[in-house]
């Protein structure tokens, strides 16, 4: 099967050559759930904070783009309060740029430049993207509020490989390669339900 070859082939490479602040992995050794983690870059609101998300491959990929989504909370114009996320790579043309010459690493990699660059113009949470034009050191304050609250994980670990060499974000949480993999594999453990985040949002 297309999907499976392909997906083995990718996952080989997040495990030898992954993007700067960014994983992916397997759920349950399952090539069609997938959960990744990107770092937000110390430039932006985001910065430090560990934000999951959560990927479904369709059969039909890489002719089809894969589904992707936040779990963790995120103040942005183009990421809505369900996770979704407003990106052209994501869908299919006409309307999408989405081609199967991408993969999950360079559909991330434009997910993370997202989070650094966003698109009021083009927004799902037309609140937000009027504030960040209208009064941009509002929205960083609460993107920072947010990042903060819930991608900030003070008690748990955070998998070493979201930051790879050369990266200039720094943790005392940062797991060592030799730990990577059992702990990744019991990151599910660990996730914030998106209905509870929800309902403790910092006052707007």
């Amino acid at each position: 099967m297309q999907r499976a070859a392909r997906m083995k082939r990718e996952m080989a490479m997040f495990e030898t050559s992954p993007p700067h602040g960014i994983s992916c992995w397997m759920k349950d050794e399952n090539l069609e759930e997938l959960e990744a983690q990107i770092i937000g870059d110390g430039d932006t609101p985001y910065a430090g904070g560990v934000f999951k998300l959560a990927i479904t491959v369709p059969e039909r990929y890489p002719f089809e783009p894969p589904k992707v989504r936040f779990i963790t909370p995120i103040y942005h114009p183009n990421i809505d309060s369900a996770g979704r996320i407003c990106l052209d790579s994501l869908k299919m043309p006409p309307k999408g740029a989405w081609k199967p010459a991408l993969n999950l690493s360079t559909l991330l990699t434009t997910v993370q430049l997202l989070m650094a660059e966003p698109n009021p113009d083009d927004p799902l949470m037309a609140d937000i993207a009027e504030e960040y034009k209208k009064n941009k050191p509002a929205y960083e304050k609460k993107a920072r509020e947010w990042t903060k609250l819930y991608a900030m994980e003070k008690d748990k670990e955070t998998p070493k490989d979201v930051i790879t060499s050369g990266s200039s974000l720094t943790s005392e949480n940062i797991l060592s390669k030799e730990t990577l993999l059992p702990y990744k594999r019991s990151l599910k453990d660990g996730k914030l339900p998106l209905n509870d985040a929800m309902n403790k949002r910092p006052k707007t």
